[in-house]
Parts: C-alpha cells; structure tokens; sequence
C-alpha cells in the first residue's frame, strides 16, 4: 500500500512539471484507515508546499494519520516556513518519504526533526521514481548548474535535413508534440545562430489549446548576426530572448538588438561561445534547465564541453541519403570509439511512426 500511495503522490508532483523551477516537483497524500483525506502537490515557487495544502485538507483527519510525500519535508525557512514543524503540529503519526532532499540545507535535517518529535519515519518507497521527477531540481541543487538536455531529430541513417537544407519535417506529429511539451518543461531553449537564419524559428512552445509556457530563448550568436525582425525576437511571447555573444561582436550591432528587444550577454572574449562558461552564467540565474536544439554544431560543441545531462533523441524510420546530408552531432568528434560519451539508463518509446531515445550521457572518465 506505500507503493500505491507514493504513486498516487509522484502523479500529483507531476501535475506541477515545468512550473516549480528553481523549487522542486513535490506530491503529497494523506492516508486514514485505508481512507485519502487529504492531499496536495506544490505548484510553483513561493506558493504553499505540497505537504502544507495536503494537511490543510485533511484538518483534523491528519491527526494519526499517515503522511505520503515524494521529498523529504523541509526543516528550514525559505520562501516558505518550514513543512517538518507543520507535520508534526498536525499530529500525523508516520510520515513515508520517496527520497531525501538533496539541498544542503536540508538534507537529513527534515527526518532528524520528525523522529525527534517521535513521528515514525519510512523512507526510500519509489526512490527511483522520485529521482528521475525531480532530477532537475538535484543537479540544480547541487551544483548550481542548469540540467542540460540535447534534443534532436534525424531519419534511420542519422540525417537532420537532406542536402538542400531541407528538413520539415523528419518526425511525424506525435513526435513533434512532444518536443513542444520539452519547451514546456524546461526553463530555456537554445539554438545557434545556424538554425535562426536557416528556419527563423520563434522558439515558443505550441501545445493544444493554446497551452504551454514559452521557455527564456537563448540564441548562441558570437558575431552578433540575428536579423533584427527574425522570429526569436517577436513581442509576441513574453519569453525573454538572450543574445549570448562574445566580445568580439559589432558594438553598432549589439545596441541594435537591445533595442529590437533582445537581451545581449557576453558571455566571454574568444571567437566562439564557451558554453561551459554559459551555463554557469545561466545556473546564477536560476535557470535550472536548458533544452539544447541546435544543428550540428552546436550539438558537437555542447558534447565536446560536456555540459550535456541528457540525450532526447527522436528517430524517424526513413532514409534521407546523401554525403552533404547533415547529422545531428558535428565537431571534431572523438579519434578512437573508447572515448565516444555513452548513455546509460536508455528508454526507447514510439512515438506514432517514429521512435524516441532518451538516456543520461555518461563521459569517458565520468
């Protein structure tokens, strides 16, 4: 019965994907002889934590109850008083926790609390699926760095356009639905300055029913040559748009897009964007999360800087041919296959008629 309760908890958390962010997904559920009389998930920062509206519905019900939360309640103050003092003035008897929080501030500290105050305490139920919800929030939490994803789509024989440039479209629409929905879960996208004068894409996320959230667009642009009425830069979206660039580029050209409505950041003075320096500029934003969906080169330099957590890719069983075709990774690539990065923990789906494969990037030496 944790299972199922815990289950119950991690769809709620879910509920909240892409609208937390720098918070973690959090599902709670409370549970009186074999009854649900309460439950809660936290919807975004600065609102009342999941554990908080679970106990409110419950009232007086949580007294002796169970408590099911996907994250160890908190013990500190932030944005929000701390959950461990409110479990236990509610009186609940035992609290089941699928994992522990990772940020320092708390990690351990919550289970310390409620044990102290001699609430029966039961943890590691689903941790797995804890983990992979919030792994966002841990790398974030951690490390202070944005969780990176590369998302690509190319057909059988590893092609992202023919030899004409041409590529709409590879993947059907189930597919492409759900790249939308990783613009919507994740806090910024990024392109580089190829795919902007190539497609003129806008970058915002266009689910059914005019639901979704744009994510902050990110164009990697060293010489500063958006055009001025491309797509990414429409007022149409509140979605910020940044301009990273170097030191190198035009100052005439950088004021030019500041005033076109782009934010410009430097990111550093060589001829290229250094995407690791990138993503820390980023994490200090509190942007937790990137979407990487360059071209080739972009993809080769996010690899080859090893800023990449995840690998979506999307495969599309159909052969596009030709030696001056595309593939989805350029760059140098690596000189001997043992030191190719690898994925590990790899599902594949299917999409329709085409198939999704997705799986966490593990370096040589990593």
């Amino acid at each position: 019965m944790d299972r199922h309760y815990m289950k119950m908890a991690l769809a709620l958390a879910a509920r909240a994907r892409g609208r937390t962010s720098p918070n973690p997904m959090v599902g709670a559920v409370v549970v009186k002889d074999s009854r649900i009389v309460g439950q809660g998930f936290h919807a975004r920062a600065g609102t009342p934590h999941a554990e908080v509206l679970a106990l409110a519905e419950a009232g007086d019900e949580a007294r002796g109850a169970t408590l099911y939360v996907t994250l160890e309640p908190c013990c500190h103050h932030g944005r929000t008083g701390p959950c461990a003092e409110a479990v236990i003035a509610a009186g609940v008897a035992k609290v089941v926790i699928a994992m522990l929080d990772p940020n320092p501030l708390v990690s351990g500290g919550g289970i310390r609390r409620l044990r102290e105050a001699g609430v029966e305490v039961v943890t590691g139920v689903m941790e797995d699926d804890a983990l992979e919800l919030n792994e966002v929030f841990i790398k974030y939490i951690t490390t202070g760095l944005p969780f990176v994803v590369a998302k690509a789509a190319m057909s059988l024989d590893g092609k992202i356009a023919t030899h004409s440039g041409n590529a709409k479209w590879i993947t059907g629409a189930e597919a492409r639905a759900y790249g939308h929905c990783l613009r919507d879960w994740y806090d910024a996208i990024l392109v580089g300055i190829g795919t902007v004068l190539a497609d003129n894409p806008s970058l915002t996320t266009r689910l059914t029913a005019g639901r979704g959230r744009d994510p902050v667009r990110i164009i990697l642009d060293s010489r500063a040559k958006t055009p001025l009425d491309a797509n990414v830069l429409n007022r149409q979206s509140a979605a910020p748009a940044i301009i990273a660039t170097t030191a190198g580029a035009p100052p005439e050209r950088l004021e030019a897009l500041r005033q076109a409505g782009a934010e410009v950041l430097v990111v550093n003075e060589g001829p290229r964007v250094e995407l690791a320096q990138l993503v820390k500029i980023l994490g200090k934003r509190e942007i937790t999360s990137l979407l990487i969906e360059g071209g080739a080169g972009v993809h080769g330099s996010a690899f080859a800087a090893e800023i990449v957590d995840k690998a979506v890719w999307f495969i599309a069983p159909k052969i596009i041919g030709g030696q001056e075709a595309p593939g989805p990774v350029g760059g140098r690539g690596v000189d001997d296959l043992s030191g190719a990065a690898a994925l590990e923990r790899v599902k594949v789906s299917r999409l329709g008629p085409d198939f999704c494969i997705a799986g966490y990037l593990k370096y040589r030496g990593g």
